[in-house]
Order: C-alpha cells, then structure tokens, then sequence
C-alpha cells in the first residue's frame, strides 16, 4: 500500500550535515565583523531598511514582494552565520 502525505517521504539520513571548514570560518569572520560597535549599527540599520520594512503592499506590483524578499534573505544569511558561529 502506497503512503501519502508526509507518511511517503523517505528519511535517508536524520542527522544534519557538518559544515564544512571554510563555511565555519566565513560564520566566525561575520559574527566577529557584526560584533563590533559599528557592525552592530550597520546591522541594525540593515535591518530597518529591510526585515522591518514591508516586502509588499496591497495594490503593488507583485515583484517588487519578490524582490524585498530578496534582500530579506540577505539579512537572515548574515543573522544565521552569526548565530551558528555564536552556537
């Protein structure tokens, strides 16, 4: 009998990837670069300009959702390495 749903998906491997060298040491560099008095302004000021700003209002172009979500993704690369690199 077939499995539908999230009953068909095949686990091949539970357990997540490590990361590789160079990646922990780009998570290191960010987090030390953002960790300073002027990294955390310009991550804060990235963040008002992106994260915290709308990705689309009603009645707009639907690209212009698309591409705030695109610089949205920008800013939660840089906040995850920091935090890997915190962890």
């Amino acid at each position: 009998m077939s499995k539908s749903g999230w009953d068909g998906i095949e686990v091949l491997d539970e357990k997540p990837m490590p990361l590789r060298d160079d990646s922990v040491e780009i998570d290191k560099a960010f987090a030390r670069t953002f960790d300073t008095t002027e990294g955390k302004k310009v991550l804060k000021y990235l963040l008002s300009k992106t994260i915290q700003q709308p990705t689309w209002i009603p009645g707009g172009d639907t690209s212009f959702g698309f591409a705030r979500e695109g610089q949205n993704s920008i800013i939660r690369e840089i906040q995850t390495r920091i935090e890997r690199a915190k962890a």
